[in-house]
């Protein structure tokens, strides 16, 4: 499960991209209860929700052209630029090369093959959320995709993931929980899961 113990491979950070970081902080603060701290002029408009004080995710406006409002996870690494030479290798694209937050960490964004986003962070001064696992905080996370074989060969070269299939009754697709390299029992060290997009929904597009 998702713990602050960050390990490589682990979600550590979520964010959110927004064209009104203002009403997204208003949204989501009537939702979850969340408060919102700017990150500071030299933010950019970035900053933090946050419960009880701690840090549960973060929010800033749109940087990419043509971006459409999403959240994006981060993934722990202790080597933003190694992930970037794994993301191209395995077939993936690097949308914002790795770069150094400030003190606070180092940064990248990628896609992969199939065209899902998510980055990854470095820590420095920040290790990433401080509070997962609790009410209104990050407790799971999933990737729906066109080719879940694929996928799960696309990761595995990024992050050595390990992973555990898990039929979903009444013939659906199986479900592919995920957790990180060196975990001893994948039920129990699992931070997400990866599922088969039905037919009907790669018809609609």
């Amino acid at each position: 499960m998702l713990s602050t113990t960050y390990v490589p491979g682990a979600p550590n950070w979520l964010d959110l991209g927004v064209p009104d970081v203002d009403a997204a902080a208003a949204f989501y603060g009537g939702v979850f209860g969340w408060t919102f701290r700017s990150a500071g002029p030299e933010g950019g408009g970035y900053g933090f929700f946050q419960l009880d004080g701690k840090t549960v995710a973060a929010a800033g406006p749109l940087t990419e052209e043509g971006a459409s409002p999403s959240w994006t996870v981060y993934f722990h690494t202790p080597d933003a630029d190694g992930v970037a030479k794994a993301v191209e290798a395995a077939g993936g694209t690097v949308r914002v090369p790795p770069g150094d937050v400030f003190t606070s960490g180092r940064m990248g964004a990628f896609t992969d093959p199939a065209g899902a986003q998510f980055a990854v962070w470095q820590p420095g001064d920040v290790q990433g959320l401080e509070t997962v696992m609790r009410p209104n905080a990050l407790c799971w996370t999933e990737l729906y995709t066109a080719d879940t074989s694929a996928a799960k060969d696309f990761y595995r070269q990024v992050f050595s993931w390990l992973y555990q299939d898990m039929p979903t009754g009444g013939g659906g697709p199986e479900y592919t929980v995920i957790a990180p390299a060196g975990s001893a029992d994948v039920g129990e060290a699992g931070h997400g899961g990866i599922m088969q997009l039905q037919q009907e929904n790669l018809d609609a597009g």
